[in-house]
Protein backbone atom coordinates (compact mmCIF):
# COMPACT_ATOMS: atom_id res chain seq x y z
CA UNK A 1 0.00 0.00 0.00
CA UNK A 2 1.19 3.60 -0.65
CA UNK A 3 1.95 5.68 1.93
CA UNK A 4 0.51 9.38 1.84
CA UNK A 5 3.29 10.78 -0.28
CA UNK A 6 3.83 7.96 -2.64
CA UNK A 7 0.01 9.44 -3.10
CA UNK A 8 0.76 12.76 -3.67
CA UNK A 9 3.14 12.01 -5.77
CA UNK A 10 1.27 9.64 -8.72
CA UNK A 11 -1.97 11.74 -7.82
CA UNK A 12 -1.33 15.19 -7.98
CA UNK A 13 -0.53 17.74 -10.76
CA UNK A 14 2.91 19.05 -10.08
CA UNK A 15 4.09 23.04 -10.50
CA UNK A 16 7.49 22.16 -10.08
CA UNK A 17 9.50 19.37 -10.10
CA UNK A 18 10.78 19.14 -7.04
CA UNK A 19 8.29 19.91 -4.42
CA UNK A 20 8.80 20.74 -1.09
CA UNK A 21 6.86 17.65 -0.01
CA UNK A 22 6.09 18.28 3.52
CA UNK A 23 3.79 16.78 4.80
CA UNK A 24 1.24 18.96 7.51
CA UNK A 25 -1.12 16.84 9.98
CA UNK A 26 -2.23 20.31 11.57
CA UNK A 27 -1.75 23.76 11.81
CA UNK A 28 -2.88 25.70 15.09
CA UNK A 29 -2.04 29.51 15.72
CA UNK A 30 1.26 30.22 14.00
CA UNK A 31 2.76 26.60 13.83
CA UNK A 32 2.86 24.22 11.50
CA UNK A 33 3.16 19.99 12.59
CA UNK A 34 4.13 17.66 10.36
CA UNK A 35 3.03 14.00 10.32
CA UNK A 36 5.87 13.14 12.85
CA UNK A 37 4.74 15.79 15.23
CA UNK A 38 7.87 17.88 14.81
CA UNK A 39 6.79 22.41 15.07
CA UNK A 40 7.75 24.47 12.04
CA UNK A 41 7.18 28.27 12.72
CA UNK A 42 4.82 29.45 9.92
CA UNK A 43 6.47 32.37 8.22
CA UNK A 44 4.58 32.10 4.88
CA UNK A 45 1.18 32.44 6.09
CA UNK A 46 -0.37 30.29 3.54
CA UNK A 47 1.35 33.40 1.15
CA UNK A 48 -0.85 36.04 3.60
CA UNK A 49 -4.13 33.98 3.95
CA UNK A 50 -3.86 32.97 7.53
CA UNK A 51 -3.61 36.68 8.80
CA UNK A 52 -5.25 35.51 12.52
CA UNK A 53 -3.46 32.31 12.40
CA UNK A 54 -4.20 28.47 11.75
CA UNK A 55 -7.62 27.64 13.02
CA UNK A 56 -8.82 31.02 14.72
CA UNK A 57 -10.90 30.00 17.46
CA UNK A 58 -13.57 32.71 16.57
CA UNK A 59 -13.37 31.48 12.74
CA UNK A 60 -13.84 27.75 13.17
CA UNK A 61 -17.06 28.70 15.59
CA UNK A 62 -18.31 30.89 12.74
CA UNK A 63 -17.62 27.82 9.77
CA UNK A 64 -19.62 25.65 12.15
CA UNK A 65 -22.26 27.79 13.21
CA UNK A 66 -23.06 28.43 9.40
CA UNK A 67 -22.65 24.61 8.41
CA UNK A 68 -26.02 24.20 10.48
CA UNK A 69 -28.17 26.42 7.80
CA UNK A 70 -27.05 26.11 4.82
CA UNK A 71 -23.87 25.88 2.00
CA UNK A 72 -24.50 26.67 -1.79
CA UNK A 73 -27.71 27.65 -2.86
CA UNK A 74 -27.71 29.21 -6.18
CA UNK A 75 -25.41 31.32 -8.07
CA UNK A 76 -24.02 34.75 -7.27
CA UNK A 77 -26.68 37.75 -7.56
CA UNK A 78 -30.15 36.93 -7.20
CA UNK A 79 -30.87 35.81 -3.08
CA UNK A 80 -30.43 37.61 -0.19
CA UNK A 81 -27.60 35.37 1.85
CA UNK A 82 -26.81 36.90 4.88
CA UNK A 83 -22.89 35.96 5.67
CA UNK A 84 -23.03 37.77 1.91
CA UNK A 85 -24.85 40.49 3.06
CA UNK A 86 -23.37 41.06 6.99
CA UNK A 87 -19.66 40.48 5.59
CA UNK A 88 -20.30 43.25 2.48
CA UNK A 89 -21.35 45.39 5.45
CA UNK A 90 -18.58 45.21 7.70
CA UNK A 91 -16.27 45.38 4.88
CA UNK A 92 -17.75 48.80 3.74
CA UNK A 93 -17.82 50.40 7.13
CA UNK A 94 -14.08 49.81 7.15
CA UNK A 95 -13.20 51.14 3.39
CA UNK A 96 -13.26 54.63 2.06
CA UNK A 97 -16.76 56.10 1.66
CA UNK A 98 -16.98 55.85 -2.00
CA UNK A 99 -15.20 51.92 -1.77
CA UNK A 100 -19.06 50.78 -0.93
CA UNK A 101 -20.66 47.91 -3.26
CA UNK A 102 -18.50 44.55 -3.11
CA UNK A 103 -18.72 41.65 -5.65
CA UNK A 104 -17.73 38.50 -4.00
CA UNK A 105 -15.97 35.79 -6.23
CA UNK A 106 -13.90 32.36 -5.77
CA UNK A 107 -10.12 33.71 -5.62
CA UNK A 108 -8.27 36.59 -6.52
CA UNK A 109 -7.13 35.80 -9.71
CA UNK A 110 -11.13 35.51 -10.94
CA UNK A 111 -11.31 39.33 -8.96
CA UNK A 112 -9.09 40.46 -11.33
CA UNK A 113 -10.68 39.09 -14.35
CA UNK A 114 -13.76 40.78 -13.15
CA UNK A 115 -12.25 44.05 -12.54
CA UNK A 116 -10.31 44.15 -16.15
CA UNK A 117 -14.34 43.60 -17.60
CA UNK A 118 -15.54 46.21 -15.27
CA UNK A 119 -13.23 48.99 -15.94
CA UNK A 120 -13.87 48.06 -19.87
CA UNK A 121 -17.63 48.42 -19.71
CA UNK A 122 -17.67 51.80 -16.96
CA UNK A 123 -14.92 53.29 -19.28
CA UNK A 124 -15.97 51.85 -22.96
CA UNK A 125 -11.94 51.84 -23.05
CA UNK A 126 -9.72 48.76 -24.00
CA UNK A 127 -6.58 49.48 -23.21
CA UNK A 128 -5.01 48.48 -19.90
CA UNK A 129 -1.89 49.57 -17.96
CA UNK A 130 0.69 47.04 -15.34
CA UNK A 131 3.56 47.02 -13.93
CA UNK A 132 6.60 45.13 -14.96
CA UNK A 133 7.67 42.10 -12.06
CA UNK A 134 3.91 41.93 -10.81
CA UNK A 135 1.80 39.22 -10.08
CA UNK A 136 -2.35 38.59 -10.30
CA UNK A 137 -2.47 35.33 -10.69
CA UNK A 138 -2.51 32.81 -13.35
CA UNK A 139 -5.88 32.48 -15.70
CA UNK A 140 -5.80 34.61 -19.26
CA UNK A 141 -6.40 37.63 -18.05
CA UNK A 142 -3.99 37.98 -14.82
CA UNK A 143 -1.01 35.90 -17.07
CA UNK A 144 -1.58 38.93 -19.64
CA UNK A 145 -1.24 41.35 -16.68
CA UNK A 146 2.11 39.17 -15.13
CA UNK A 147 4.29 41.56 -15.58
CA UNK A 148 7.43 38.67 -16.55
CA UNK A 149 7.82 37.17 -19.91
CA UNK A 150 9.67 34.19 -18.37
CA UNK A 151 5.81 32.81 -17.21
CA UNK A 152 4.15 34.92 -20.08
CA UNK A 153 5.77 33.26 -23.18
CA UNK A 154 4.56 29.44 -23.48
CA UNK A 155 0.85 30.58 -22.93
CA UNK A 156 0.85 33.20 -25.64
CA UNK A 157 -1.11 34.79 -27.30
CA UNK A 158 -2.25 36.41 -24.42
CA UNK A 159 -5.06 39.32 -24.50
CA UNK A 160 -4.52 42.07 -26.48
CA UNK A 161 -4.13 45.64 -25.44
CA UNK A 162 -1.89 45.32 -22.47
CA UNK A 163 0.76 47.77 -21.85
CA UNK A 164 3.63 47.21 -19.36
CA UNK A 165 5.43 49.95 -17.23
CA UNK A 166 7.48 50.10 -14.33
CA UNK A 167 6.23 50.59 -10.45
CA UNK A 168 7.51 53.93 -8.87
CA UNK A 169 8.68 55.59 -12.03
CA UNK A 170 7.65 59.07 -12.68
CA UNK A 171 7.83 58.52 -16.71
CA UNK A 172 5.62 55.27 -16.94
CA UNK A 173 2.95 58.02 -15.47
CA UNK A 174 2.79 59.12 -19.25
CA UNK A 175 1.37 55.76 -20.30
CA UNK A 176 -2.58 56.46 -18.61
CA UNK A 177 -3.59 58.41 -21.24
CA UNK A 178 -7.47 59.05 -22.65
CA UNK A 179 -7.56 55.48 -24.13
CA UNK A 180 -6.17 53.67 -20.98
CA UNK A 181 -9.27 52.00 -19.47
CA UNK A 182 -7.29 51.41 -15.83
CA UNK A 183 -3.75 50.68 -14.34
CA UNK A 184 -3.83 47.42 -12.39
CA UNK A 185 -1.03 47.42 -9.53
CA UNK A 186 0.43 46.49 -6.50
CA UNK A 187 0.14 49.53 -3.83
CA UNK A 188 3.59 47.10 -2.60
CA UNK A 189 4.99 44.87 -5.33
CA UNK A 190 4.72 41.50 -3.57
CA UNK A 191 6.76 38.66 -5.67
CA UNK A 192 8.69 41.62 -6.74
CA UNK A 193 10.25 41.26 -3.43
CA UNK A 194 8.36 44.03 -1.32
CA UNK A 195 9.11 46.91 -3.34
CA UNK A 196 7.40 50.08 -1.77
CA UNK A 197 6.69 53.10 -3.95
CA UNK A 198 7.27 56.49 -2.45
CA UNK A 199 4.51 58.54 -1.86
CA UNK A 200 5.18 61.06 -4.28
CA UNK A 201 4.99 58.55 -7.28
CA UNK A 202 1.87 57.21 -5.71
CA UNK A 203 0.18 60.75 -5.05
CA UNK A 204 1.36 60.98 -8.77
CA UNK A 205 -0.55 58.22 -9.89
CA UNK A 206 -4.14 58.92 -8.43
CA UNK A 207 -3.73 62.86 -9.99
CA UNK A 208 -2.50 61.34 -13.51
CA UNK A 209 -5.59 58.21 -13.10
CA UNK A 210 -8.49 61.12 -11.58
CA UNK A 211 -7.51 63.99 -14.89
CA UNK A 212 -7.30 60.63 -17.54
CA UNK A 213 -10.86 59.21 -16.46
CA UNK A 214 -8.48 55.88 -16.02
CA UNK A 215 -9.94 53.77 -13.03
CA UNK A 216 -7.29 53.11 -10.85
CA UNK A 217 -7.39 49.47 -9.15
CA UNK A 218 -5.21 48.54 -6.30
CA UNK A 219 -4.31 44.76 -6.04
CA UNK A 220 -4.15 44.42 -2.27
CA UNK A 221 -4.49 40.51 -2.70
CA UNK A 222 -1.30 39.75 -0.61
CA UNK A 223 -1.04 43.21 1.20
CA UNK A 224 -4.63 43.37 2.80
CA UNK A 225 -6.29 42.82 5.98
CA UNK A 226 -3.37 44.28 8.22
CA UNK A 227 -0.10 42.75 6.40
CA UNK A 228 1.53 46.05 6.34
CA UNK A 229 0.65 47.55 9.64
CA UNK A 230 -2.44 49.37 8.83
CA UNK A 231 -5.75 47.31 7.49
CA UNK A 232 -5.18 48.43 4.01
CA UNK A 233 -1.89 49.15 2.56
CA UNK A 234 -3.14 52.01 0.85
CA UNK A 235 -3.56 53.95 3.37
CA UNK A 236 0.58 54.52 3.90
CA UNK A 237 0.47 56.67 0.65
CA UNK A 238 -2.49 58.83 1.57
CA UNK A 239 -4.88 58.29 -1.73
CA UNK A 240 -7.85 55.79 -2.35
CA UNK A 241 -8.35 53.58 -5.48
CA UNK A 242 -11.15 53.42 -7.78
CA UNK A 243 -11.37 49.55 -7.27
CA UNK A 244 -10.14 47.73 -4.44
CA UNK A 245 -8.80 43.75 -5.02
CA UNK A 246 -8.91 41.28 -2.38
CA UNK A 247 -8.44 37.66 -1.61
CA UNK A 248 -6.04 35.40 0.46
CA UNK A 249 -6.66 36.58 3.81
CA UNK A 250 -10.16 37.69 2.85
CA UNK A 251 -11.88 34.40 3.46
CA UNK A 252 -10.21 33.62 6.80
CA UNK A 253 -8.78 30.45 5.33
CA UNK A 254 -11.54 30.00 3.27
CA UNK A 255 -11.76 30.37 -0.38
CA UNK A 256 -12.69 33.76 -1.06
CA UNK A 257 -12.08 36.58 -3.46
CA UNK A 258 -13.85 40.06 -3.90
CA UNK A 259 -13.97 43.48 -6.12
CA UNK A 260 -15.36 46.40 -4.28
CA UNK A 261 -15.80 49.50 -5.99
CA UNK A 262 -18.59 52.46 -6.33
CA UNK A 263 -21.99 51.36 -6.59
CA UNK A 264 -22.10 53.97 -9.92
CA UNK A 265 -19.36 51.25 -11.08
CA UNK A 266 -20.72 48.13 -10.48
CA UNK A 267 -23.77 48.99 -11.76
CA UNK A 268 -22.28 48.45 -14.79
CA UNK A 269 -22.78 44.67 -14.74
CA UNK A 270 -26.39 45.02 -14.11
CA UNK A 271 -27.50 45.96 -17.41
CA UNK A 272 -26.65 45.60 -21.71
CA UNK A 273 -25.87 43.22 -20.95
CA UNK A 274 -27.66 41.64 -17.57
CA UNK A 275 -25.50 39.08 -15.84
CA UNK A 276 -21.93 40.82 -16.57
CA UNK A 277 -20.27 39.24 -14.63
CA UNK A 278 -21.42 36.36 -12.93
CA UNK A 279 -20.23 33.41 -10.24
CA UNK A 280 -21.56 30.20 -8.87
CA UNK A 281 -19.47 29.97 -5.87
CA UNK A 282 -17.98 33.19 -5.36
CA UNK A 283 -19.24 34.28 -2.09
CA UNK A 284 -20.07 31.29 -0.35
CA UNK A 285 -21.97 31.39 2.64
CA UNK A 286 -19.30 29.72 4.63
CA UNK A 287 -16.25 31.31 3.24
CA UNK A 288 -18.20 34.88 4.15
CA UNK A 289 -18.47 34.02 7.64
CA UNK A 290 -15.32 32.58 8.21
CA UNK A 291 -14.02 36.07 6.45
CA UNK A 292 -15.96 37.97 8.27
CA UNK A 293 -14.93 36.59 12.07
CA UNK A 294 -11.72 36.90 10.67
CA UNK A 295 -11.92 40.67 10.20
CA UNK A 296 -13.92 40.71 13.26
CA UNK A 297 -11.32 39.45 15.14
CA UNK A 298 -8.66 41.44 13.13
CA UNK A 299 -10.35 44.42 14.78
CA UNK A 300 -11.40 43.41 18.08
CA UNK A 301 -8.35 41.63 19.06
CA UNK A 302 -6.55 45.45 18.04
CA UNK A 303 -3.98 42.60 16.11
CA UNK A 304 -2.42 45.95 14.30
CA UNK A 305 -1.03 47.50 17.20
CA UNK A 306 1.87 45.05 17.80
CA UNK A 307 3.27 45.00 14.14
CA UNK A 308 5.46 47.46 14.67
CA UNK A 309 7.16 46.29 17.35
CA UNK A 310 7.49 42.44 15.54
CA UNK A 311 8.54 44.20 12.04
CA UNK A 312 11.42 46.13 14.81
CA UNK A 313 12.40 42.44 16.29
CA UNK A 314 13.02 41.06 12.66
CA UNK A 315 15.02 44.01 11.20
CA UNK A 316 16.92 43.65 14.81
CA UNK A 317 17.89 39.79 14.54
CA UNK A 318 18.13 39.54 11.07
CA UNK A 319 21.47 40.72 10.52
CA UNK A 320 24.74 38.81 8.93
CA UNK A 321 26.88 39.10 6.64
CA UNK A 322 25.02 36.90 3.79
CA UNK A 323 22.20 39.14 4.24
CA UNK A 324 22.31 42.06 1.87
CA UNK A 325 18.91 44.04 2.51
CA UNK A 326 15.65 43.34 4.67
CA UNK A 327 12.84 45.26 2.54
CA UNK A 328 9.72 45.76 4.48
CA UNK A 329 6.73 46.90 5.25
CA UNK A 330 5.14 45.67 8.17
CA UNK A 331 5.26 41.41 8.57
CA UNK A 332 5.83 41.61 4.66
CA UNK A 333 9.29 41.31 4.13
CA UNK A 334 11.93 40.23 2.07
CA UNK A 335 15.11 39.19 2.83
CA UNK A 336 18.08 39.54 0.32
CA UNK A 337 20.57 36.52 0.38
CA UNK A 338 23.46 36.85 -2.20
CA UNK A 339 22.02 34.40 -4.86
CA UNK A 340 18.97 31.34 -5.27
CA UNK A 341 21.22 29.03 -3.76
CA UNK A 342 21.73 30.47 -0.71
CA UNK A 343 17.69 31.02 -0.24
CA UNK A 344 17.14 27.25 -1.29
CA UNK A 345 19.62 26.32 1.58
CA UNK A 346 17.67 28.66 4.11
CA UNK A 347 14.84 27.03 3.30
CA UNK A 348 15.73 23.51 3.25
CA UNK A 349 17.77 23.96 6.46
CA UNK A 350 14.51 25.48 8.46
CA UNK A 351 12.71 21.78 6.96
CA UNK A 352 15.31 19.45 7.88
CA UNK A 353 16.24 21.54 11.37
CA UNK A 354 16.43 18.32 13.69
CA UNK A 355 13.84 19.57 16.51
CA UNK A 356 11.51 23.18 15.54
CA UNK A 357 12.24 24.33 12.25
CA UNK A 358 10.43 27.02 9.83
CA UNK A 359 8.43 27.09 7.00
CA UNK A 360 9.89 29.83 4.49
CA UNK A 361 9.52 30.19 0.48
CA UNK A 362 10.86 32.67 -1.77
CA UNK A 363 9.17 34.94 -4.40
CA UNK A 364 8.44 34.59 -7.94
CA UNK A 365 10.60 37.72 -9.27
CA UNK A 366 13.59 37.85 -6.68
CA UNK A 367 14.56 34.65 -6.01
CA UNK A 368 17.40 35.60 -4.00
CA UNK A 369 15.09 36.60 -1.37
CA UNK A 370 13.04 34.69 1.29
CA UNK A 371 9.78 35.67 2.02
CA UNK A 372 8.51 36.70 5.46
CA UNK A 373 4.71 36.90 5.93
CA UNK A 374 3.75 35.33 8.94
CA UNK A 375 0.40 34.88 11.03
CA UNK A 376 -0.05 38.61 12.36
CA UNK A 377 -0.48 37.10 16.09
CA UNK A 378 3.21 35.56 15.65
CA UNK A 379 4.36 35.93 18.98
CA UNK A 380 7.54 37.84 20.14
CA UNK A 381 9.57 34.74 20.96
CA UNK A 382 8.40 32.93 17.82
CA UNK A 383 10.04 36.21 15.83
CA UNK A 384 13.02 35.60 17.97
CA UNK A 385 13.09 32.25 17.32
CA UNK A 386 12.50 31.85 13.52
CA UNK A 387 15.27 34.65 13.14
CA UNK A 388 17.95 32.72 14.71
CA UNK A 389 17.19 29.20 12.99
CA UNK A 390 17.61 31.58 9.86
CA UNK A 391 20.83 33.19 11.29
CA UNK A 392 21.88 29.06 11.96
CA UNK A 393 21.15 28.09 8.18
CA UNK A 394 23.12 31.33 7.21
CA UNK A 395 26.15 30.55 9.46
CA UNK A 396 26.00 26.99 8.22
CA UNK A 397 26.05 28.17 4.27
CA UNK A 398 29.39 29.93 5.26
CA UNK A 399 30.97 27.07 6.86
CA UNK A 400 30.44 25.38 3.89
CA UNK A 401 31.87 28.05 1.90
CA UNK A 402 34.66 27.88 3.85
CA UNK A 403 35.37 23.90 3.89
CA UNK A 404 34.86 23.95 -0.11
CA UNK A 405 37.22 27.33 -0.10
Amino acid sequence: MMNERQLFQKYLAPTSLEPMGLQIEKAESSLLFDNHQKPYIDLIGGVSVCNVGHRHPKVIHSIQQQLEKYLHIMVYGELVQSPQVQYAELLCKHLPEHLNCVYFTNSGAEAVEGAMKLAKRFTNRAEIIACHHSYHGSTQGPLSLLGDETYRRAFRPLLPGIKHVWHNDFESLKSITEKTACIILEPIQAEAGVKVPSIEWMQALRKRCTETGCLLIFDEIQTGFGRTGKLWAFEHFGIEPDVLLLAKALGGGMPLGAFISSKEILNSFAANPILGHITTFGGHPVSCAAGKAALEAIIEEDMLKDIAKKEALFLKYLKHPLIKAVRHKGLFMAVELPNFETVIKVIEYGLQRAEKGIFTDWFLFAIDCIRIAPPLIITEEEVIEACQIILEALNNVEQEGNTQG
